[in-house]
C-alpha cells in the first residue's frame, strides 16, 4: 500500500528481489482495498500517509489480513486500536508489526541510548530529514525520546537541568521531559542524534540512512516475522525481532 510513493515503490522492488517473496497487490490512494484478502495476500506492507494509516490497518486487520507498518505519526491511542482488533481477529496467528524505523542502525542507536541514558544527567534528541517529510518530529525521534525518558525514570532520575527564561521555542518539542529538535534541508535523508552529557564529558550516538534502500532489510524482516505467525497480535518497533 502507498505503492507509487517513494518508500512504497522501494518496498515494491526489494519484494521483488527476495527469493521468498511475491508481489501479490500494488496498492495507492484510491484503489479499492477490499483487493487485499487472505486469498491473495499473506502480508500487507503499508507505506501511506498518517491521516490515513490507522483507517487502513484496521481495515486490513477485519479482512483477515497481518500488516507491517511503515508510516509515521502513531499515537498511543491509534496502537491501542490496533493491538484491540488484531486481539480479536479471528485468524489465528495474524499479526501487525509497527515500527518507527526500519533501519538496522537506527534501531540499534535506540538501543545504546537507552542503554547509556540512566548514566548520564542531560539528553536531547536531534532528528534530520529532507523537507518533503510531513510529519515533524520524526516518529522515530518521538519513540527515541520517550524510551530514554522510561530509561531515566527507572533509574530514578530527576528532571534534567536547564535554565532557559523567555521564548522556548528554540529548544525544540518536550517529550516525556527529553528535549526533540527537528531540521528540514534539502540534501538530507533521514539522521539522527541522541546527545548524553555529563560534567566534562559526552556522548553522541548517530544513525545515517543515505538512501531508502538502508530500510528495506528492516521492512524484510517484519514481513518475514508476520508471515510465520509467530508474533501474533501488536508489535511495536523493529528491536523485538531482532536477535
Amino acid at each position: 500500500m502507498g505503492a507509487r510513493g517513494r518508500m512504497g515503490a522501494t518496498v515494491v522492488e526489494a519484494v521483488r528481489s527476495a527469493p521468498d517473496m511475491t508481489v501479490a497487490l500494488t496498492v495507492d490512494a484510491g484503489d479499492d482495498l477490499g483487493s487485499i484478502t487472505p486469498d491473495n495476500t499473506d502480508v500487507a506492507v503499508e507505506f501511506t500517509v498518517p491521516s490515513a494509516s490507522l483507517r487502513n490497518v484496521l481495515t486490513l486487520v477485519r479482512s483477515g489480513v497481518s500488516v507491517v507498518v511503515g508510516t509515521t505519526g502513531w499515537t498511543d491511542e491509534g496502537f491501542a486500536a490496533v493491538r484491540d482488533a488484531v486481539d480479536s481477529a479471528s485468524r489465528a496467528g495474524q499479526s501487525v508489526v509497527i515500527a518507527p524505523n526500519y533501519a538496522l542502525s537506527a534501531v540499534l542507536m535506540e538501543r545504546f541510548a537507552r542503554q547509556a541514558a540512566r548514566y548520564f544527567e542531560s539528553v536531547e534528541v536531534i532528528e534530520m530529514h529532507h523537507p518533503d517529510k510531513v510529519d515533524a518530529p520524526s516518529g522515530t525521534a518521538l519513540h527515541t525520546a520517550r524510551v530514554v525518558a522510561k530509561a531515566r525514570e527507572d533509574a530514578g532520575l530527576g528532571a534534567m537541568p536547564d535554565a532557559t527564561t523567555g521564548d522556548e521555542t528554540s529548544r525544540g518539542q518536550v517529550v516525556d521531559g527529553v528535549h526533540v529538535h527537528a531540521i528540514r534541508l534539502r540534501g538530507l535523508n533521514a539522521h539522527e542524534e541522541v546527545l548524553l552529557g555529563n560534567p566534562g564529558e559526552q556522548l553522541v550516538l548517530r544513525a545515517d540512512s543515505f538512501d531508502r534502500s538502508s530500510f528495506m532489510p528492516g521492512v524484510l524482516m517484519a514481513v518475514r516475522s508476520a508471515a510465520s505467525g509467530t508474533r501474533p497480535g501488536l508489535t511495536v518497533g523493529l528491536e523485538p525481532l531482532m536477535d
